[in-house]
């Protein structure tokens, strides 16, 4: 139901004299009941307004008018409250919006956004931030946004179209070597070297190691579970564990005795936590990522390396393919969501193709002799 009413608008000044004036109502109920009225002084622009929030509900486009008016801060605050997501993710939004959403769009009115003014914040990003921060930055606005749209709160979503910098290809991945590895091993402090085993033999991702406890590690059977990882809100008074980074990454990995054996040696000579955590710093509280990345940058710098944590993870996989591991029993080892990913990552280190591409070409045109198909000329 729809209409547009003349009325009357009568108010008393601060002088006490009375005023009035004439305007056009327009009126109009939405699907769920509710009415939404607005004043206008010229007749053409209620009906324009009209048919505008008219046209929204038969296509599907229309929003709340009063819920526009929202500022992009206060629904970003209400809408991060109710996501259903992990802590760390939580706290990565919340980073993202604080610090490089709401400092420019924050005071704005969410129906006031235009595609202009999503493209200018991508620009200034880019002048500070790499590409792919730039893209996970918008990523994050721009699921805001959406999420906006089905809340009927604007009737379309302004991150349209909107030009991101160019990503460069990675190169190929190179692991580093076991000489490397037995090198940060010897350079990292003593209380740390377990660590570096324990990584590159098993392949575990950082948050995992360092919520790695003894009760995971089956000394009998020679296995680590891993079914948990340190929260990203842990801290050395409240220990907080939360779910791997996929279902595919719960998972029991095999473990040599140099590993087993690095672990008890640790334990014996440091403890562990009474949550169980085994990595621990001088303190006794859990293995920090700054503690750990401050005496890893140091051990890197001594032996001339630009290997990072993660390195010993593509070590790991390294190692087993050049034993002759297969694809599918690797993705298991490493918690991949699918073997894609895994051959993605890895594929190329998978034998020597390059050798292989040239010899079926050789065989083919290079040995006519060897060839059993006999081909008459054209």
């Amino acid at each position: 139901m729809a209409s547009i009413n003349r009325r009357t608008i009568r108010w008393t000044t601060k002088d006490g004299e009375s005023r009035s004036t004439d305007k056009y109502e327009a009126l109009y109920q939405d699907r769920a009941g509710k009415r939404h009225r607005r004043l206008f002084v010229l007749k053409k622009d209620a009906k324009r307004w009209l048919d505008e929030q008219t046209a929204g509900m038969v296509t599907g486009q229309w929003a709340d008018p009063r819920a526009g008016k929202k500022t992009v801060r206060s629904y970003g605050e209400s809408w991060l409250a109710r996501q259903v997501i992990s802590a760390g993710t939580v706290t990565a939004y919340k980073t993202v919006l604080a610090n490089h959403i709401y400092p420019t769009l924050g005071d704005m009115r969410m129906d006031a956004i235009h595609r202009t003014d999503i493209q200018m914040l991508v620009k200034s990003w880019e002048s500070s931030a790499a590409a792919r921060t730039v893209e996970g930055r918008y990523s994050i606005l721009a699921i805001l946004m959406r999420a906006a749209v089905k809340d009927r709160v604007i009737p379309t979503s302004p991150c349209i179209d909107i030009k991101l910098p160019k990503i460069e290809p990675k190169s190929a991945l190179v692991p580093i070597t076991t000489s490397t590895v037995i090198a940060l091993r010897e350079a990292i402090q003593p209380r740390y070297r377990a660590f570096i085993t324990v990584a590159a033999g098993t392949g575990m991702r950082r948050a995992e190691l360092l919520g790695l406890t003894l009760d995971r590690v089956a000394f009998d059977f020679a296995t680590i579970r891993v079914d948990r990882q340190l929260g990203r809100t842990s801290r050395s008074d409240a220990i907080s564990f939360g779910p791997p980074k996929t279902e595919s990454s719960t998972r029991t990995i095999p473990v040599a005795q140099v590993v087993l054996e690095a672990i008890r040696d640790h334990v014996d000579t440091y403890g562990h936590h009474e949550s169980g955590v085994i990595f621990t710093t001088e303190s006794g509280s859990p293995l920090t990522t700054s503690t750990l990345h401050a005496a890893w940058q140091q051990a890197a710098r001594h032996i001339g390396t630009d290997a990072t944590p993660h390195s010993l993870r593509h070590y790991f996989a390294s190692v087993h393919i050049r034993g002759g591991q297969s694809i599918k029993v690797l993705q298991a080892l490493l918690g991949h969501k699918s073997a894609v990913e895994t051959w993605d990552t890895y594929g190329h280190l998978m034998g020597d193709e390059d050798a292989r591409t040239r010899s079926v070409i050789e065989d083919a045109l290079g040995n006519p002799d060897r060839s059993t198909t006999a081909v008459t000329p054209l």
